[in-house]
Protein backbone atom coordinates (compact mmCIF):
# COMPACT_ATOMS: atom_id res chain seq x y z
CA UNK A 1 0.00 0.00 0.00
CA UNK A 2 1.29 3.61 -1.15
CA UNK A 3 1.88 5.59 2.17
CA UNK A 4 0.20 8.71 3.16
CA UNK A 5 3.08 11.62 1.78
CA UNK A 6 4.52 13.67 3.89
CA UNK A 7 4.49 17.31 3.82
CA UNK A 8 7.71 18.95 2.66
CA UNK A 9 9.15 22.05 1.05
CA UNK A 10 12.11 22.55 -1.44
CA UNK A 11 13.65 25.75 -1.82
CA UNK A 12 15.45 26.56 -5.34
CA UNK A 13 17.50 29.06 -4.91
CA UNK A 14 19.01 31.46 -7.11
CA UNK A 15 21.92 34.34 -7.60
CA UNK A 16 23.58 36.11 -10.38
CA UNK A 17 26.25 34.46 -12.16
CA UNK A 18 30.17 35.88 -12.06
CA UNK A 19 29.76 37.15 -14.73
CA UNK A 20 27.27 40.60 -16.00
CA UNK A 21 26.07 39.02 -18.81
CA UNK A 22 25.76 35.40 -17.34
CA UNK A 23 23.63 32.78 -16.44
CA UNK A 24 22.21 32.58 -12.82
CA UNK A 25 23.98 30.20 -10.57
CA UNK A 26 21.16 27.85 -7.96
CA UNK A 27 22.27 26.03 -4.98
CA UNK A 28 22.30 22.54 -4.64
CA UNK A 29 23.45 20.61 -1.76
CA UNK A 30 24.55 16.70 -1.69
CA UNK A 31 22.79 14.58 1.26
CA UNK A 32 24.67 12.60 3.46
CA UNK A 33 25.64 9.06 1.91
CA UNK A 34 24.42 6.97 4.85
CA UNK A 35 21.19 9.00 4.95
CA UNK A 36 18.06 6.23 4.09
CA UNK A 37 15.98 8.98 2.07
CA UNK A 38 18.46 10.04 -0.88
CA UNK A 39 21.61 9.15 0.71
CA UNK A 40 24.01 10.78 -1.43
CA UNK A 41 21.82 12.81 -3.89
CA UNK A 42 22.32 16.16 -5.19
CA UNK A 43 19.24 18.26 -4.39
CA UNK A 44 17.61 21.95 -3.51
CA UNK A 45 17.94 22.85 0.07
CA UNK A 46 14.55 21.64 1.97
CA UNK A 47 12.94 19.21 3.93
CA UNK A 48 9.50 18.28 5.90
CA UNK A 49 7.03 20.87 7.49
CA UNK A 50 7.15 20.85 11.07
CA UNK A 51 4.16 21.56 13.15
CA UNK A 52 6.14 24.48 14.49
CA UNK A 53 6.23 25.73 10.78
CA UNK A 54 2.44 26.07 11.01
CA UNK A 55 2.33 28.31 13.95
CA UNK A 56 4.42 30.54 12.16
CA UNK A 57 1.54 30.74 9.84
CA UNK A 58 -0.14 34.64 10.36
CA UNK A 59 -3.47 34.48 11.46
CA UNK A 60 -4.70 36.75 8.63
CA UNK A 61 -3.78 33.90 5.90
CA UNK A 62 -7.08 33.08 4.32
CA UNK A 63 -8.21 29.38 5.40
CA UNK A 64 -9.39 28.94 1.94
CA UNK A 65 -7.52 27.23 -1.18
CA UNK A 66 -4.85 25.28 0.89
CA UNK A 67 -2.97 28.95 1.45
CA UNK A 68 -2.62 28.09 5.29
CA UNK A 69 -0.64 24.69 4.49
CA UNK A 70 0.89 26.90 1.61
CA UNK A 71 2.31 29.51 3.93
CA UNK A 72 3.48 26.67 6.34
CA UNK A 73 5.41 25.15 3.33
CA UNK A 74 7.20 28.25 2.71
CA UNK A 75 8.10 29.12 6.21
CA UNK A 76 9.41 25.17 6.18
CA UNK A 77 11.53 26.01 3.13
CA UNK A 78 12.81 29.22 5.17
CA UNK A 79 13.67 27.24 8.14
CA UNK A 80 15.39 23.98 6.07
CA UNK A 81 17.59 26.48 4.28
CA UNK A 82 18.77 28.15 7.27
CA UNK A 83 19.56 24.58 8.93
CA UNK A 84 21.43 23.27 6.13
CA UNK A 85 23.48 25.78 4.69
CA UNK A 86 23.25 28.87 7.02
CA UNK A 87 21.56 31.25 3.73
CA UNK A 88 18.77 33.63 5.18
CA UNK A 89 15.54 34.33 2.54
CA UNK A 90 12.05 35.40 3.78
CA UNK A 91 13.93 37.05 6.91
CA UNK A 92 12.74 41.04 7.84
CA UNK A 93 15.09 42.36 8.68
CA UNK A 94 17.98 40.59 6.41
CA UNK A 95 20.13 39.43 9.48
CA UNK A 96 23.80 40.42 9.30
CA UNK A 97 26.04 37.41 9.45
CA UNK A 98 26.73 37.73 13.06
CA UNK A 99 22.50 37.48 13.89
CA UNK A 100 22.30 35.06 11.02
CA UNK A 101 25.08 32.78 12.83
CA UNK A 102 23.15 32.94 16.68
CA UNK A 103 20.03 32.25 15.01
CA UNK A 104 21.47 29.12 13.71
CA UNK A 105 22.93 27.96 16.42
CA UNK A 106 19.85 28.98 18.62
CA UNK A 107 18.13 26.72 15.92
CA UNK A 108 20.65 23.96 16.19
CA UNK A 109 20.89 23.48 20.01
CA UNK A 110 16.22 22.89 19.87
CA UNK A 111 14.88 26.35 20.02
CA UNK A 112 11.62 26.72 18.02
CA UNK A 113 12.23 28.73 14.79
CA UNK A 114 9.38 31.09 16.39
CA UNK A 115 11.11 31.85 19.27
CA UNK A 116 14.53 32.15 17.89
CA UNK A 117 13.06 34.70 15.50
CA UNK A 118 11.50 36.45 18.25
CA UNK A 119 14.58 36.56 20.35
CA UNK A 120 16.41 37.93 17.45
CA UNK A 121 13.85 40.86 16.78
CA UNK A 122 13.12 39.14 12.96
CA UNK A 123 10.20 38.57 11.50
CA UNK A 124 8.89 36.01 8.76
CA UNK A 125 8.05 37.00 5.09
CA UNK A 126 6.80 33.90 3.20
CA UNK A 127 5.48 35.99 0.73
CA UNK A 128 9.65 36.82 -1.14
CA UNK A 129 8.90 32.86 -2.13
CA UNK A 130 7.53 32.15 -5.29
CA UNK A 131 5.55 28.97 -5.94
CA UNK A 132 7.49 26.98 -8.56
CA UNK A 133 6.28 22.98 -8.64
CA UNK A 134 4.90 20.38 -6.24
CA UNK A 135 5.92 16.64 -6.58
CA UNK A 136 4.45 14.06 -5.57
CA UNK A 137 6.03 10.62 -6.39
CA UNK A 138 4.24 7.51 -5.71
CA UNK A 139 7.02 4.55 -6.36
CA UNK A 140 9.39 5.77 -3.13
CA UNK A 141 11.60 3.26 -1.78
CA UNK A 142 11.49 4.66 1.59
CA UNK A 143 8.96 7.33 2.26
CA UNK A 144 6.76 9.57 0.25
CA UNK A 145 7.03 13.36 0.40
CA UNK A 146 4.53 16.24 -0.80
CA UNK A 147 7.08 18.53 -1.60
CA UNK A 148 5.98 21.97 -2.75
CA UNK A 149 8.72 23.84 -4.75
CA UNK A 150 9.01 27.65 -4.06
CA UNK A 151 11.95 29.87 -5.89
CA UNK A 152 13.91 32.82 -4.26
CA UNK A 153 16.85 35.01 -4.87
CA UNK A 154 19.87 35.81 -3.21
CA UNK A 155 22.39 38.12 -3.39
CA UNK A 156 25.35 36.74 -4.23
CA UNK A 157 28.06 38.76 -1.27
CA UNK A 158 25.05 36.88 0.71
CA UNK A 159 25.41 33.55 -0.92
CA UNK A 160 28.02 31.72 0.76
CA UNK A 161 26.54 28.24 2.08
CA UNK A 162 27.93 27.02 5.24
CA UNK A 163 26.34 23.16 5.77
CA UNK A 164 25.50 21.68 8.68
CA UNK A 165 27.57 18.45 8.15
CA UNK A 166 24.81 16.14 8.99
CA UNK A 167 22.19 15.93 6.42
CA UNK A 168 24.29 18.39 4.15
CA UNK A 169 27.45 17.40 3.68
CA UNK A 170 28.11 19.73 0.56
CA UNK A 171 26.79 22.45 -1.42
CA UNK A 172 27.26 24.18 -4.42
CA UNK A 173 26.35 26.76 -6.74
CA UNK A 174 26.39 25.93 -10.66
CA UNK A 175 24.03 26.73 -13.49
CA UNK A 176 21.39 24.22 -14.28
CA UNK A 177 23.27 23.51 -17.72
CA UNK A 178 25.92 22.62 -15.66
CA UNK A 179 24.38 20.27 -12.62
CA UNK A 180 22.82 18.42 -15.73
CA UNK A 181 26.43 17.83 -17.72
CA UNK A 182 28.03 17.01 -13.82
CA UNK A 183 24.95 14.23 -13.71
CA UNK A 184 25.10 12.68 -17.44
CA UNK A 185 28.95 12.68 -16.41
CA UNK A 186 28.66 10.65 -13.20
CA UNK A 187 30.16 13.09 -11.29
CA UNK A 188 27.30 13.80 -9.19
CA UNK A 189 23.72 12.07 -8.73
CA UNK A 190 20.49 13.14 -9.16
CA UNK A 191 17.27 11.73 -9.25
CA UNK A 192 13.83 11.95 -11.68
CA UNK A 193 11.93 15.12 -9.89
CA UNK A 194 15.90 16.89 -9.49
CA UNK A 195 16.17 16.43 -13.15
CA UNK A 196 13.63 17.52 -14.39
CA UNK A 197 13.41 20.71 -12.78
CA UNK A 198 17.25 21.75 -13.49
CA UNK A 199 15.66 20.59 -17.27
CA UNK A 200 13.76 23.68 -16.70
CA UNK A 201 15.48 25.87 -14.73
CA UNK A 202 18.13 25.09 -17.97
CA UNK A 203 15.42 27.72 -19.74
CA UNK A 204 16.24 30.79 -17.86
CA UNK A 205 19.25 32.78 -17.96
CA UNK A 206 17.77 34.84 -14.60
CA UNK A 207 16.29 34.84 -11.73
CA UNK A 208 13.55 37.34 -13.19
CA UNK A 209 12.89 35.06 -16.22
CA UNK A 210 12.61 32.03 -14.01
CA UNK A 211 10.14 34.04 -11.42
CA UNK A 212 8.22 35.00 -14.65
CA UNK A 213 8.01 31.51 -15.68
CA UNK A 214 6.70 30.15 -12.66
CA UNK A 215 3.78 32.33 -12.18
CA UNK A 216 3.00 31.11 -15.50
CA UNK A 217 2.36 27.85 -15.04
CA UNK A 218 -0.62 26.19 -13.01
CA UNK A 219 1.29 24.26 -9.76
CA UNK A 220 -0.80 20.89 -9.58
CA UNK A 221 0.78 17.87 -7.46
CA UNK A 222 3.26 16.03 -9.45
CA UNK A 223 2.57 12.21 -9.80
CA UNK A 224 4.41 10.81 -11.87
CA UNK A 225 3.67 7.78 -13.56
CA UNK A 226 4.66 4.97 -16.15
CA UNK A 227 3.10 4.50 -20.24
CA UNK A 228 4.83 4.38 -23.60
CA UNK A 229 7.00 6.95 -25.20
CA UNK A 230 7.45 6.19 -28.77
CA UNK A 231 7.43 2.40 -27.96
CA UNK A 232 9.46 2.49 -24.66
CA UNK A 233 8.28 2.32 -21.23
CA UNK A 234 8.98 5.45 -19.73
CA UNK A 235 8.58 7.51 -16.67
CA UNK A 236 6.01 10.52 -17.27
CA UNK A 237 4.14 13.87 -16.34
CA UNK A 238 1.75 16.26 -17.61
CA UNK A 239 2.72 18.23 -20.50
CA UNK A 240 1.07 21.21 -19.45
CA UNK A 241 3.10 22.41 -16.40
CA UNK A 242 6.10 24.18 -18.07
CA UNK A 243 8.90 21.08 -18.18
CA UNK A 244 10.47 20.91 -21.38
CA UNK A 245 10.85 16.73 -20.91
CA UNK A 246 7.98 15.10 -19.87
CA UNK A 247 9.27 11.58 -20.20
CA UNK A 248 12.51 9.39 -19.45
CA UNK A 249 12.97 5.67 -20.10
CA UNK A 250 12.25 3.56 -16.95
CA UNK A 251 15.64 2.09 -17.30
CA UNK A 252 16.98 5.14 -16.86
CA UNK A 253 15.10 6.70 -14.12
CA UNK A 254 16.96 7.09 -10.59
CA UNK A 255 14.25 7.68 -8.11
CA UNK A 256 16.39 7.71 -5.04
Amino acid sequence: MTPDPIPAATLILMRDGPEPDGLSEILMVERGATLAFLGGAMVFPGGRVDPGDHLLVPDATPTRDDARDDCAARIAAIRETIEEVGLAVGIVPPPDPATLASLRTAMTAGQPFAQALADHGLTIAPGDLIPYARWCPEHVPVRRFDARFYLAAISRNASEPSIDGAETVGAIWMTAREALARADDGAIHIIFPTRRTLERLALYRDFASAAADARAWPIRRIIPFQAERDGVASICIPDDLGYPITAEPVARVKRG
